[in-house]
């Protein structure tokens, strides 16, 4: 099998809030990372797929480029845009035209001329005439001719699509050199084999500020791929992940933490609570991370609702476990607090570890793919009216002005959440109670434990008795 061909990778670099983010979202057609006036918005390396014109390549969006020493988040934010640089076949140097060039423009124009790899100069902010100034002013930088951009107007992608093509095709030639002509036993190349294609299993990491969600996909990943540190709030993005797990495409999906909305003070976590939201309306598989000291709080309970209600499987991972004095007592408590507090999605599964130590953590995974398993899962239709016939024996629905209620036939109408139809004579007069009973019935009957099941009724003919009057 020949070698998969890696993609061109372009990093957009440059200092904060010059518009990197502004032309990350432009490049992959999508407004995928958080745009603000404030500096400093973007944090961790966020990659897309990028396109000009016919050109197709990666790109990462990067931290703004700050030139802090020591531990401080600024200098763990440049160490992300370092790691970016060292994975890319080309950087792009974004400057803010109508600011003219800085002093850190200056730095980071040094740092990336002493660097292996091209590096493509940029203007952004060039519409109109206020950009001009700057524009001529970094020629000074000794990166050669800087292209005039509007990343928000999307003015200038031409330049850009002349200076990435040649760029690309020296790639790809040497890419072809390096790999070479893989030869069978008959001397011609072998055809790939594309294997089975399980699909992609999307996993969104959620929970309150400071719970450890970076963490642990970074130690899942087994590389600090995502800014950590002991301030709260520092991831505001929703950073996808490729990974492969087992054989198995994972998109790993770190998000911001979410507070209370009354809690919520300005624009920007506004925005960043709403992109996890929408992670995990894309998401497969949700895995909420709690604080073990702490045990489950309200806000763990709202968000955990948030994620049943959207139809997604759910997994609890209490963290920091190793720092837990009572085990016994912690684990009961929260079980206690599950069973009270969400009883229609009984059975949710709980990971006790430890992000920083790696303690449990490989018990997470199984655990995921286990109920994405059952996330998916299809009962046939013969089997569901035979559990029908069944649980009427055990316990018959109630009697409606003198008739007893009359379930007749269930279908399960799709997967992902597991979502049933039931047609019943009577059936606007079916209790409440009587579906909760059906919903846990099912859900104990044919292991579909931890997931939200939804519960459609239908007043229809069973349509394999059609004499039979509803």
């Amino acid at each position: 099998m020949p070698p998969a061909v890696t993609p061109f990778t372009l990093a957009i670099v440059g200092r904060p809030n010059v518009g990197k983010s502004t032309l990350f979202n432009r490049l992959v057609g999508k407004r995928v990372a958080l745009v603000d006036d404030q500096p400093g918005v973007t944090r961790d390396r966020r990659e897309g797929e990028g396109r000009v014109a016919d050109l197709r390549f990666r790109v990462i969006d990067t931290a703004g480029f700050d030139d802090a020493p020591g531990d401080h988040l600024e200098a763990r934010m440049r160490a992300q845009t370092e790691a970016a640089l060292a994975e890319a076949d080309a950087a792009l140097l974004l400057i803010d035209a109508r600011a003219g060039i800085t002093p850190l423009d200056a730095t980071l124009a040094e740092v990336l001329r002493r660097g292996p790899i091209p590096v493509i100069l940029a203007a952004n902010k060039c519409e109109g005439r206020a950009g001009e100034p700057g524009l001529l002013e970094a020629y000074g930088l000794g990166l050669g001719d800087p292209l005039p951009l509007s990343a928000e107007h999307g003015e200038g992608l031409a330049h850009l699509y002349e200076e990435l093509a040649p760029l690309m095709a020296e790639a790809d030639r040497e890419q072809a050199v390096e790999a070479g002509p893989e030869l069978g036993e008959a001397g011609e190349a072998e055809p790939e084999d594309a294997g089975e294609d399980r699909g992609l299993l999307r996993l969104a990491v959620i929970g309150r500020p400071n719970v450890g969600k970076s963490t642990l996909i970074n130690r899942l990943l087994g590389a600090e791929r995502l800014l950590t540190g002991p301030e709260a709030g520092i991831t505001r993005d929703a950073i996808a992940v490729a990974w492969t797990y087992e054989g198995r495409r994972i998109e790993l999906v770190d998000t911001a933490g979410l507070r209370r909305r009354a809690n919520v003070t300005g624009r920007l976590e506004a925005m960043a609570g709403g992109d996890t939201r929408r992670a995990v309306r894309f998401a497969h598989v949700v895995v909420l991370v709690l604080d073990a000291t702490a045990g489950l709080e309200k806000q763990d309970l709202t968000i955990a609702r948030m994620v049943t209600d959207e139809g997604r499987a759910l997994i609890l991972a209490a963290n920091k476990w190793d720092k837990v004095e009572r085990p016994g007592d912690a684990s009961r408590a929260i079980a206690d607090r599950l069973e009270r507090s969400l009883p229609q999605v009984r059975g949710i599964p709980v990971i006790q570890l430890s992000a920083l130590t790696g303690r449990g953590v490989d018990r997470l995974m199984p655990a995921v793919l286990a109920a994405y398993g059952r996330w998916n899962l299809r009962v046939p239709t013969p089997r569901l009216n035979r559990w029908i016939e069944e649980i009427q024996k055990q316990h018959p629905p109630p009697l409606v002005d003198g008739r007893r209620i009359r379930l007749r036939y269930m279908t399960q109408a799709k997967t992902r959440p597991p979502t049933f139809v039931l047609f019943a004579s009577r059936i606007s007069a079916l209790p409440e109670s009587y579906q909760r009973y059906l919903v846990n019935g099912l859900r104990d009957a044919f292991g579909f434990e931890g997931l939200p099941i939804r519960l459609h009724l239908r007043a229809s003919k069973n349509p394999y008795a059609p004499g039979q009057s509803s």
